[in-house]
């Protein structure tokens, strides 16, 4: 459940890094304004770590979901703690990788994070 606790942190960190750049990209009025229309698209930095935050959100369902589900059914093991702390630590190191922006890296580091999910949900079965 700590690796859970971290890992909210750590979306509202990946959140709190993409908003700040998009800001600072599409301008004040932007953000604090009702955002109607289509803004422009973002670019750099700013849309690699967008990137990175919605990519974050739509692993950390399945995470969260896997690692409750284990808590609620008491199945959580070893292996699933382990499997907790690679998706975790690889989730740490996903975003400067993506914002680094070295071609296969950001690749390499989810698939390990997706090994560590594997790990957790197998223990589901």
């Amino acid at each position: 459940m700590k690796i859970l606790a971290w890992s909210i942190v750590l979306g509202l960190v990946h959140v709190l890094v993409a908003a700040s750049l998009s800001t600072a990209q599409r301008g004040l009025l932007w953000n604090i304004g009702p955002r109607d229309g289509v803004p422009a698209p973002l670019t750099g930095l700013a849309g690699r770590l967008d990137r990175a935050s919605r990519n974050f959100l739509e692993t950390f369902v399945f995470f969260a979901a896997a690692v409750l589900m284990l808590a609620f059914l008491q199945k959580g093991n070893e292996h699933t703690m382990l499997g907790a702390q690679i998706w975790f630590w690889a989730r740490v190191a996903y975003l400067p990788a993506y914002a680094i922006g070295i071609p296969f890296l950001r690749t390499a580091v989810w698939a390990v994070a997706l090994v560590g999910l594997v790990m957790v949900v197998s223990a589901l079965f």
